[in-house]
């Protein structure tokens, strides 16, 4: 299966001595970089690893390359073995390096400065799971500002789709190879790993009682501006303890903050980011939602179809040179909100809102219309996002856009 971020991956590693691609676990990074090793190397496995704790250097030179290190952070010293062959050598396309982004934030030193380029790989994308990898991201056709640009799937989902797609999730295992059932088992035991073995390895001893219920309290609250001090009271935590979760769930990337958008021609904006799961799966995974359950609560269908639409847009951002930067826009009182605002090349911006609605009408668009208005040309287009069949043009610059058009 072709995943987005294979076109990147290879152009880079064509000119690029070393690449390193970091994401979710489970989300099929091993999968996608072994295609291009001649030599893969799993430092998970201790008869693996052994040579290269005993010395990196002479290891990493006795193999053919390309090579592949696959959970690098298990033997941290083979990243300065990378870094002295590249300092060393010459030639594009010789390690490929996957593993935890944990290590390389916690390290007071990092030999990759200079050596290794990153790129970011997150869970399947309906236009993965349909095979339409190519051609340009949702937002650089939105930046076009042509509603002829968007085209819908042969099957448009209506509301109950989406739910079921938002709770199906990105993994690829128990997308591509799971029924129901054995789906859901896999979810809980992807989250007990992830309170358990994963926690503890990557952040020291953690209670995984605590932190489930921290992470409850996220995926309650996701694609919400909720406090700090809310979260942390629900899941009964501390203030310092509160934010050494959310660091070490966001390095585990199952958590993402999309920051708050500023600009010196808007005053009195909220400076909050706001908190997303990164996999739609997980929220039902954690709150025990079913179909049902999600319709019958307009609180969580409009957060769960938010974060759905989030996890889409997400994985495309490594498609261009340029990665458009996302945030989110509320005024402190409250007056506007813009679900997202990216900022591209030039300091232009788009902007999206997002509605579990199946008929937006053009008061769906108002606070688009006002950051049109306020930006001028620098707003090249705003859409809505609805869960209706079709497209149109709300206003200058701005359109009404079935949810389907990110995979059309």
């Amino acid at each position: 299966m072709g995943r987005l971020v294979d076109q990147p991956l290879c152009e880079l590693f064509a000119e690029l001595p070393a690449l390193m691609l970091t994401g979710p676990r489970a989300a099929g990074k091993t999968t996608t970089v072994e295609r291009l090793a001649t030599t893969v190397v799993r430092l998970d496995s201790e008869q693996e690893a052994a040579p290269f704790r005993d010395d990196p250097d002479a290891a990493l030179r006795s193999l053919s390359e390309p090579v592949l290190l696959d959970e690098w952070q298990t033997v941290p010293g083979v990243l300065g073995a990378v870094k002295r062959a590249v300092d060393l050598g010459s030639g594009a396309g010789r390690f490929l390096i996957t593993g935890s982004v944990h290590g390389r934030l916690d390290s007071p030193t990092w030999p990759g400065t200079g050596r290794i380029v990153h790129l970011r790989m997150w869970g399947l994308t309906e236009r993965e799971i349909l095979g339409s990898v190519g051609g340009p991201s949702f937002l650089e056709k939105l930046a076009r500002a042509d509603v002829s640009e968007f085209g819908t799937p042969a099957e448009v989902p209506d509301l109950l789709g989406y739910i079921e797609l938002a709770l199906r999730g990105g993994y690829p295992e128990p997308v591509l190879g799971l029924g129901a059932g054995a789906r859901s088992r896999w979810l809980q035991s992807y989250l007990d790993e992830l309170f358990t073995r994963d926690a503890k390895s990557l952040d020291g001893a953690r209670d995984p009682g605590t932190l489930r219920r921290y992470f409850e309290a996220l995926a309650v609250n996701t694609a919400g501006i909720a406090t700090e001090k809310t979260i942390y009271d629900a899941a009964g935590v501390s203030r310092p303890t509160a934010a050494a979760y959310e660091r070490l769930l966001t390095n585990l990337f199952v958590v993402d903050v999309l920051p708050a958008w500023s600009t010196n021609r808007l005053s009195r904006l909220v400076k909050a980011g706001k908190r997303y799961l990164t996999d739609t799966s997980l929220i039902a995974a954690t709150l025990g939602l079913d179909e049902q359950a999600v319709i019958r609560d307009g609180g969580v269908l409009g957060r769960l179809i938010e974060t759905f639409v989030l996890a889409q847009i997400r994985p495309e951002l490594e498609l261009t040179a340029f990665k458009p930067r996302l945030h989110h826009l509320r005024e402190k009182n409250g007056r506007h909100e813009i679900d997202l605002v990216a900022e591209m090349p030039a300091g232009n911006v788009v902007a999206v809102e997002i509605k579990s609605s199946a008929a937006p009408k053009r008061a769906d668009a108002k606070h688009l219309e006002w950051l049109r208005d306020q930006l001028g040309q620098r707003f090249l287009a705003g859409a809505v996002l609805h869960t209706g069949p079709r497209p149109f043009r709300l206003s200058e610059r701005i359109f009404a856009l079935p949810i389907c058009v990110l995979w059309g």
